[in-house]
């Protein structure tokens, strides 16, 4: 089994090591991911500049390769110019924070995980749900409980598997739940301040908002100390409404 690892946060953030240590001796394990990180930047590609490429050591060992890009990017590079051979999975993360709820469309960590979809590779995303104090045994045993699952199951066409851990001692997770993506969205707050030469400029802050019932969500598994197991796609028609569209948008102009 030939395994790619891929991020968001970047090659040299905890969660990759964490995942790479769990999982390495499942297989032939190849580790391409941004140089730096790359949060939130959903799935950016490059096209008006070079992608560089350079080698990552640590302890004195090969790692990886550091790619000057975003993480699809880092996903297409592996697959069509630096591994040896097509990988038959992708697994991307561990992620630093939650990717549930509109989490997913800005997440460049699922998205590595949908480039390897799209190259039609059985990929996967893992994140631990929160932003500090990382128990990252959770996440990383998670993961290599599911890596054999996955090879042997596979995924249905077009889709990806988008995993969330709570951040829980491992012993204290109260299994797998199924789910679907929670409907949420940021609230967002701008703080307004000035610099030294009096230009201004803003930073964001804010918090995650779940609308609606959360019953069988990614958020409420979550909450409830279970691993959240979501099969995304990407197709974003919004299938309910096309015929009332027809209607609409198809009928002649008066």
């Amino acid at each position: 089994m030939r395994i790619l690892i891929s991020n968001d946060d970047g090659i040299h953030a905890p969660g990759i090591r964490a995942l790479h240590a769990a999982i390495q001796d499942l297989g032939e394990t190849h580790v391409v991911a941004p140089n730096v990180e790359q949060s939130a930047v959903g799935h950016a590609i490059t096209l008006s500049n070079p992608i560089k490429c350079r080698p990552v050591e640590v302890d004195g060992n090969f790692f990886g390769h550091a790619v000057g890009g975003t993480p699809a990017d880092s996903v297409k590079l592996a697959v069509e110019a630096l591994l040896p051979k097509r990988p038959d999975l992708v697994v991307s993360g561990i992620n630093l924070g939650p990717n549930a709820g509109i989490s997913v469309i800005y997440s460049g960590t699922v998205s590595a995980a949908t480039e390897g979809m799209i190259l039609g590779i059985p990929s996967m995303a893992i994140s631990l749900a929160t932003f500090t104090d990382p128990i990252w045994d959770t996440p990383a045993r998670v993961a290599r409980d599911l890596v054999p699952k996955l090879a042997q199951n596979g995924l249905p066409p077009d889709t990806l598997l988008n995993v969330n851990v709570p951040n829980l001692p491992f012993d204290q997770i109260k299994g797998y739940r199924v789910t679907r993506m929670g409907r949420s969205r940021f609230v967002e707050i701008f703080h307004r301040r000035t610099d030294p030469r009096n230009n201004v400029y803003y930073w964001m802050d804010g918090e995650m908002k779940q609308f609606g019932d959360g019953e069988g969500t990614d958020i409420k598994a979550l909450e409830d100390g279970y691993v959240s197991l979501t099969p995304i796609w990407f197709d974003l028609t919004h299938h309910a409404v096309i015929q009332d569209f027809k209607r609409t948008w198809e009928a002649p102009s008066s």
